[in-house]
C-alpha cells in the first residue's frame, strides 16, 4: 500500500516508568536466575547491553520492592568493574528509580539482586493450589510489575531481546516468554533465548511440575500432568487458529505459539507472553466452547506483541486491535453465527463497563490519563470493546477488503516497534481516511477517541442464535416449565447459556432457582463461565443449595473477571459483608497480587 505517511515527532514519555527518561536505552539482557521455593525469591544477575551508553553519566531502570546486591560495568570485552548506584525514594506504584553510574567505555552493566518474598509480579504456590503435589510459580509482569522481579526499563515503549539461565529444582520444569524446553532437565538448569525484541511486561517465567503435549509442528500445551489430557483435546484448534490469523494479517513471527495452562489462582484468563501464552483453567470447559480466549491471545501476536502500546494511556491500541481480530478468527474457524455472538456479549460489557464507571467518566475514552494512578485501574472493557467498536465503525464505512488491508500494513509497517495514540490516528487519517473527503466526520474520530461513552455511530450488534435463546427465555416467562427447554438447549454453547442466564429477572425466587437447577444443573456446571453468571442469581435470591459451590469457587477460581462481580455481589446481600471477608481471609493466599489490590479495596469499603 503506497502511503504518504512520516513519522511525526518521538513518542510520548511514559509516565509510569523512571526510564523511560533515561538517555541510555537498554538493548539486550543476560539473565542468570536461582529460584527458591523455600524463601519465595528470585536471586542473581541482570546483564544489560546497553545503546548510546557514551552519551551520559548514568542510565536509570526501574525496581520495587528489590534488594540490589552490587553492580558492574562491563565494557566491550567483557572485563568489569565495580560501580555506583543510588535507588531514588520509594512510590507505592511506581517503586524506585535506579540510577548506574556509567563509565566511558561502559557497554553493559551487571546487577546483582534477590526479589522480595512478597514480589506482586510473582505467584509462589503450594501443592495444594496445584493440580498435583508439587509447588508452582508463575510471573505476571502486566502491567508495571516486571520490575518486582527484574531490573528493567519498565515501559511498553521500550524493547529488548534476552538469553536467560534459570536453575530451579531438579524434578520442576521451567518455561520462558522465549524457546522453551520440552522436557526436564536432569539438573534443573534450563536456557531460553529470545531473539524478538519484546517489552518488559511480556517478560514471563513459571516453574512447576509440567508436561507438554504437541499439536503441530510449531504449537502445543504445557500443562500439570493431571490437566494434560483435558487441554491437549480442548485446544485441538489451536493450529487451525494460527492459520486462520495469518491469512488475515500476515504471518506469524515468532516461530512457536504453545500455551501454558497455570492453575486456578492466575488472576486473567490469559496472557498473551509470546511464544507462551498463559491460560486460565476456566477455559476448560470440555466442550472447546470457550476458546475465544485463545483466539484472543493468540491476535496479541500481533496487536499488541508485534505492534505496542507506547504507554498505557495508550492501551486500546493492544486492546482494541486484539478483539476485533478474535473475533475474525472464530467467524473464520466457526462461522458469522458464532461471531455475533461474541459482539453482542462484548458489547453488553462494554454497556455495563460504562454504567460502572459512569457515562461522562473521562475512563471512558479510549485514549486514557492515567499518569497519577496504577495502570492497571484505567485497563477496563473499554480499551476492549470500544476499540473494537471504533473498528467496527471503520468497517461499516470503508468496507472489509479496505480494513484488513490497511491492518495487515499496519502491522507489517510497525512491527516490533511501540505505537501511540496520536501517531496511530496521523497513519490512520494519511492511509484511509483523507483520501476520502468527509469520512474522518462520518466516523467522528474525536468523539470515539477522546470522548465519553459510546458514539451513536456504533453499528449495532445482533445475534440470531441469541435471538432463539431469547425465544426461550420468553416461553419461561410466559410459564412454561424448565424442563420443557431441554430439547431447544441441547446443542447450546457456554455463549448461549450465559445469555440465558443473563435474560432471567433479577427477581427470580429461590423456589424458581430450583426449578432451573433441576432442569439445567448450574450449580454443578463445571464450566467457570456459567458459573460466573449463575451465582449472581443465587445470592439475590437467597438460594441456599448454590451456597458450598459458590465457596468453593471463590476459594479455588483466582480470575479478577469473576471475582470481583461475585464478591460484590454477595456483600449486597443481608449479612453478606461477615460471609465476603471470612472466605477470603481463606480465599486470599490462592490469589495473586493483581486480583488481592482490588478486592482489598472493595472489601474495605464494606467494614
Amino acid at each position: 500500500m503506497a502511503s504518504p505517511f512520516s513519522q511525526p515527532e518521538p513518542l510520548p514519555h511514559d509516565p509510569h516508568s523512571y526510564a523511560s527518561q533515561s538517555p541510555v536505552r537498554v538493548r539486550h539482557l543476560e539473565l542468570d536466575l536461582s529460584v527458591d521455593f523455600a524463601t519465595r525469591t528470585l536471586a542473581g544477575t541482570a546483564t544489560w547491553q546497553l545503546i548510546d551508553a557514551a552519551q551520559a553519566a548514568a542510565v536509570t531502570l526501574d525496581t520495587r520492592d528489590l534488594t540490589i546486591e552490587g553492580i558492574e560495568c562491563l565494557d566491550g570485552a567483557g572485563n568489569a568493574s565495580a560501580t555506583t548506584f543510588t535507588l531514588g525514594p520509594a512510590d507505592a506504584v511506581l517503586g524506585q528509580a535506579l540510577s548506574v553510574a556509567l563509565k566511558p567505555e561502559t557497554a553493559a552493566i551487571r546487577i546483582r539482586y534477590r526479589t522480595a518474598a512478597t514480589a506482586a509480579a510473582l505467584q509462589w504456590l503450594e501443592p495444594a493450589q496445584t493440580a498435583g503435589t508439587q509447588p508452582f510459580l508463575f510471573t505476571q509482569s502486566q502491567a508495571i510489575l516486571a520490575r518486582t522481579w527484574l531490573p528493567c526499563q519498565d515501559s511498553p515503549g521500550i524493547r529488548f531481546t534476552y538469553a536467560a539461565r534459570v536453575q530451579v529444582p531438579a524434578h520442576l520444569l521451567a518455561l520462558m516468554s522465549a524457546g522453551n524446553p520440552q522436557q526436564l532437565d536432569p539438573n534443573g538448569t534450563y536456557r531460553f533465548e529470545m531473539a524478538q525484541p519484546i517489552p518488559a511486561y511480556l517478560m514471563a517465567l513459571a516453574v512447576g511440575d509440567l508436561a507438554f503435549a504437541p499439536l503441530s509442528g510449531r504449537t502445543g500445551i504445557y500443562a500439570e500432568p493431571a490437566t494434560l489430557p483435558t487441554a491437549t483435546y480442548e485446544f485441538a484448534d489451536l493450529e487451525k487458529m494460527v492459520a486462520a490469523a495469518e491469512q488475515l494479517y500476515g504471518p506469524y513471527r515468532w516461530e512457536r505459539y504453545d500455551l501454558l495452562v497455570l492453575p486456578p489462582s492466575f488472576p486473567f484468563g490469559g496472557m498473551e507472553n509470546p511464544r507462551l501464552t498463559f491460560v486460565t483453567p476456566t477455559i476448560l470447559a470440555g466442550d472447546r466452547s470457550l476458546t475465544t480466549l485463545v483466539a484472543h491471545e493468540l491476535a496479541h501476536s500481533w496487536s499488541g506483541n508485534l505492534v505496542t502500546n507506547a504507554t498505557w494511556n495508550d492501551f486500546w491500541l493492544n486492546e482494541g486491535f486484539t478483539v476485533y481480530f478474535e473475533r475474525r478468527i472464530m467467524e473464520h474457524l466457526y462461522g458469522p453465527d458464532y461471531a455475533d455472538m461474541l459482539q453482542v456479549l462484548g458489547r453488553a460489557e462494554l454497556h455495563h463497563t460504562i454504567e460502572d464507571i459512569g457515562v461522562s467518566s473521562p475512563d471512558t475514552h479510549l485514549h486514557l490519563a492515567l499518569a497519577s494512578r496504577d495502570p492497571d485501574e484505567g485497563l477496563t472493557e473499554i480499551a476492549y470493546e470500544k476499540g473494537c467498536a471504533l473498528l467496527l465503525t471503520l468497517e461499516s464505512l470503508v468496507g472489509r477488503t479496505r480494513l484488513d488491508a490497511f491492518i495487515k500494513e499496519y502491522f507489517a509497517r510497525f512491527s516490533f516497534q511501540a505505537m501511540d495514540t496520536a501517531t496511530f490516528l496521523h497513519y490512520l487519517r494519511a492511509e484511509l481516511l483523507d483520501p476520502e473527503p468527509g469520512l474522518e466526520a462520518k466516523l467522528n474520530l474525536a468523539a470515539w477517541v477522546e470522548g465519553p461513552g459510546l458514539p451513536g455511530n456504533a453499528p449495532a450488534v445482533t445475534s440470531q442464535r441469541f435471538a432463539a435463546v431469547d425465544q426461550e427465555l420468553a416461553r419461561l416467562n410466559d410459564g412454561v416449565a424448565s424442563v420443557s427447554l431441554l430439547p431447544a438447549t441441547a446443542d447450546w454453547s457456554s455463549h448461549e447459556w450465559v445469555h440465558f442466564l443473563h435474560g432471567l429477572p433479577a427477581s427470580l425466587s429461590s423456589h424458581q432457582l430450583a426449578d432451573l437447577d433441576a432442569a439445567f444443573h448450574f450449580t454443578t456446571s463445571g464450566n467457570a463461565e456459567i458459573l460466573a453468571a449463575w451465582f449472581p442469581l443465587t445470592l439475590r435470591a437467597g438460594y441456599a443449595p448454590a451456597d458450598a459451590a459458590l465457596e468453593k469457587f471463590l476459594l479455588h477460581v483466582g480470575r479478577r473477571k469473576f471475582l470481583v462481580p461475585l464478591y460484590r455481589a454477595l456483600l449486597a446481600t443481608p449479612g453478606g459483608a461477615r460471609r465476603a471477608r471470612e472466605i477470603y481471609a481463606r480465599a486470599r493466599p490462592n490469589y495473586h497480587s493483581v486480583a488481592t489490590g482490588t478486592l482489598d479495596a472493595l472489601l474495605a469499603e464494606h467494614q
